[in-house]
C-alpha cells in the first residue's frame, strides 16, 4: 500500500486502518446442466453462449487462487458487487451460498446482486432466499434494498440494480424509491457525530457513460445527481469486468467510482492489460483529522498465474 499521502499534515495523527477487498463477478460455475423446461426464453440464449464461449473464460482454479490469496491478506471486510450466477439458475443458488461461505460468514462479507443474479423472473429472489444473510442491515433485515451496514469507520450502502432482461440486454436499474432512499441514508450518515466513511456497492457502473448501451444503469444519471447532492466517499462496481477508475461531482468535491475485473477471468480471456485480468481490491481507509483517506490496491494473477500488485494510489482525501 502507499505511504503518506498529499496533503497530509506533519501534525495529523491517523486512525487505525480498516482494510476493505472489493471482489467481484465470480461468475461460479460449473454450470449444472439445465431442465429442458428452464431453457425457456433468456436462459436458452444464455445457456447456448455459456457453451459456445462463457465457460471457457471464467476459470474456478483461478476464482479459488485469489479467494486463498484474499484470505492472506487480512482483510477486515470483504465486499462483493455481484453476479454470483450465469442464468439464474436454482441450482446455482446453493453454489452460490457456498461461494460466499467461503469468502466469510455474514457478518464479515457484503453482497449485492448483478444482472445475472436476476437473469429470469424469480432468479433473484431465489438467490437472495439462500444468500439474504450477506444482505442482512444492522437491524437483521435481509433482501431489502438499500441497506445499511456499519463496520469499523465504514458505512456500508447496499444497492441492487439487478432486474430481469429481454435476451442479449445486461442494463439494470435502480428505481425511484431505491435512489429516494439511498439519499436519506446517505444524508443522514453525513450528520453523524464522527461521520463515517459512506461506501456505496452498486452492480452496474452507476455514472452515465459507465457502460455500452443495453449493459448500462437504466437510471444512471438520476443516481449520480443524487450523489451530487448527498455524496459517498467511495463507489463499488463491477460488470465490465475491468478495474476502472471515474469520478462525479459530489458537494464536497469528485467523489470515485471504482469498478472491478472479474475474479474469475481466465488469462488472456478479457485481454491481457493488467485491468482486464482476474483481480480483486484492497482498499485501506484511514481518518485523519476530520478527513478520511482511502487508497487502494489491486492484487491479480499475471500471465503466469503469479500474483501482481498494482498500487493504486490516493484515491479521496475528502
Amino acid at each position: 500500500m502507499p505511504g503518506p499521502c498529499p496533503g497530509r499534515s506533519p501534525d495529523d495523527v491517523p486512525a487505525l486502518i480498516f482494510r476493505l477487498a472489493h471482489l467481484t463477478d465470480p461468475h461460479v460455475g460449473p454450470l449444472p446442466r439445465p431442465r429442458l423446461r428452464q431453457l425457456l426464453g433468456k436462459r436458452a440464449t444464455g445457456y447456448a453462449n455459456w457453451r459456445r464461449g462463457r465457460s471457457r473464460s471464467h476459470d474456478m482454479a483461478v476464482l479459488s487462487a485469489l479467494v486463498a490469496d484474499l484470505k492472506a491478506q487480512g482483510i477486515d471486510h470483504v465486499a462483493c458487487t455481484g453476479d454470483l450466477c450465469n442464468i439464474g439458475l436454482p441450482s446455482e443458488w446453493e453454489t452460490a451460498r457456498v461461494f460466499l461461505e467461503a469468502l466469510g460468514p455474514p457478518q464479515a462479507v457484503s453482497f449485492v446482486p448483478g444482472n445475472h443474479d436476476a437473469y429470469v423472473r424469480g432468479s433473484l429472489e431465489g438467490l437472495l432466499r439462500a444468500c439474504g444473510d450477506w444482505t442482512a442491515d444492522d437491524a437483521g433485515s435481509a433482501g431489502r434494498f438499500p441497506y445499511l451496514r456499519r463496520r469499523g469507520p465504514l458505512a456500508l450502502v447496499g444497492l441492487s440494480t439487478a432486474i430481469p432482461t429481454i435476451p442479449f440486454a445486461a442494463s439494470g436499474r435502480l428505481g425511484p424509491a431505491q435512489i429516494a432512499a439511498a439519499e436519506a441514508l446517505l444524508r443522514a450518515l453525513a450528520t453523524e457525530p464522527g461521520r463515517p466513511c459512506r461506501v456505496v456497492m452498486i452492480h452496474h457502473p452507476p455514472h452515465p457513460g459507465g457502460a455500452a448501451a443495453g449493459r448500462e444503469l437504466r437510471d444512471a444519471a438520476a443516481f449520480t445527481a443524487m450523489i451530487a447532492r448527498a455524496g459517498a466517499e467511495l463507489i463499488l462496481h463491477g460488470h465490465n469486468h475491468t478495474t476502472s477508475l471515474a469520478h462525479v461531482p459530489g458537494p464536497g468535491g469528485p467523489v470515485p467510482i471504482v469498478g472491478g475485473s472479474s475474479a474469475s477471468a481466465r488469462p488472456g480471456a478479457h485481454g491481457t492489460a493488467p485491468e482486464r485480468r482476474a483481480a480483486y481490491l484492497i482498499y485501506a481507509f484511514e481518518k485523519v483529522g476530520d478527513r478520511h483517506v482511502i487508497t487502494a490496491a489491486q492484487r491479480g494473477l499475471d500471465g503466469e498465474g503469479e500474483v501482481e500488485v498494482r498500487d493504486l494510489g490516493a484515491l479521496s482525501l475528502g
